[in-house]
């Protein structure tokens, strides 16, 4: 295996002349650094990364700390994050916070400790944020995706509670007064600004909003399968549902289906998060779409600059989603 006194030798240079060349630690004239980078080329030469870290403060490396595996609507915006840390030369780490605050925590400390240049984290809903104190502490650089609770953070996601109003709005105008909702996780911040968006559009319609009718669960489909069942229950249930992410939309529709009821014909659904195979489904699902690759994109963007700029002013930043409208909501006769 090459190593860096090969390099120095077969270039006439020093060590810590290639050393420089390598780690831009000091300026080289063109012409030498051209000399060593060509025999770097030749012989195969590869810096030790660890070496290289210690003597930079940099190991070129993101983690991204993310419910991966028991949210699908992650992988979309974990691969567009990968995508573009590999463009700039980052090397990512990802771990699983399975949405669980103590791992979260684990998570962000490990990381930490194998000094990561900054993170990318889709917060638990801690409510005593322990990861996000940990970070802002460690002075570590970091973005917040989907989930934006903090200001002191670098921040993308979407406005959720204008996105609901438009999906709201649409069922709404299809004459359907009796709208029930399936929400996430009450401690998410995105479940707390799309129920917003839901009450906010109800009130500008001048109907009533009726307790009855919200009903919320953990991240999971089978709990949004038992919220349905109860709304279904209802003396006068809904007409149409809102489910308010992509596992509520999923487990809302095997209530439906459980009990013998057909979409659109017997009740509507519509949702949020646009998902692939949701043009599969019979009936094709009318949802809303947020734009994971340019989420992705951007954290990945931000995180670098905040590396680079570790005071700089904290970006918040609101992408536009849109509403794919489908067959699965229909008119109220």
């Amino acid at each position: 295996m090459a190593t860096i006194a090969d390099v120095a030798r077969k270039a006439g240079v020093s060590v810590s002349t290639v050393s420089h060349v390598v780690n831009g630690t000091r300026k080289v004239a063109p012409a030498t650094s051209q000399a060593v980078q060509s025999v770097i080329d030749a012989i195969g030469y590869r810096p030790n990364a660890l070496a290289r870290s210690l003597k930079t403060a940099s190991t070129r490396s993101v983690g991204i700390a993310i419910s991966a595996i028991a949210n699908a609507y992650f992988i979309d915006i974990i691969c567009a994050i990968e995508a573009e840390c590999a463009r700039l030369g980052m090397m990512v780490f990802l771990s699983d916070t399975q949405d669980d605050a103590e791992r979260e925590l684990a998570v962000v400390t490990a990381l930490h400790q194998r000094r990561v240049d900054g993170v990318i984290l889709a917060p638990s809903a801690d409510p005593e944020r322990r990861a996000l104190a940990y970070l802002r502490d460690a002075r570590l650089p970091c973005v917040l995706v989907d989930r934006n609770p903090d200001p002191a953070f670098d921040q993308v996601g979407v406005n959720n509670r204008e996105a609901m109003q438009e999906l709201v709005e649409y069922v709404l105008a299809l004459g359907h007064r009796r709208v029930g909702y399936v929400g996430g996780h009450p401690g998410f911040q995105t479940t707390i600004e799309r129920i917003d968006g839901y009450r906010d559009c109800l009130q500008r319609f001048g109907l009533r909003f009726d307790e009855r009718y919200l009903v919320t669960g953990n991240a999971s489909t089978n709990s949004a399968t038992s919220a349905t069942h109860a709304l279904l229950s209802l003396a006068e249930p809904p007409t149409a549902i809102v489910a308010g992410n992509n596992m509520a939309t999923i487990g809302a529709l095997r209530a439906i289906r459980a009990r013998g009821l057909r979409v659109p014909q017997d009740i509507s659904i519509v949702g949020f998060d646009d998902f692939e195979w949701a043009d599969c489904f019979e009936p094709r699902l009318t949802l809303v779409a947020q734009p994971c690759q340019e989420i992705g994109k951007r954290a990945a963007s931000l995180v670098m600059e905040r590396i680079a700029a570790p005071d700089g002013e904290r970006q918040s930043l609101q992408l536009a989603t849109t509403l794919i409208v489908r067959d699965s909501c229909a008119r109220l006769r």
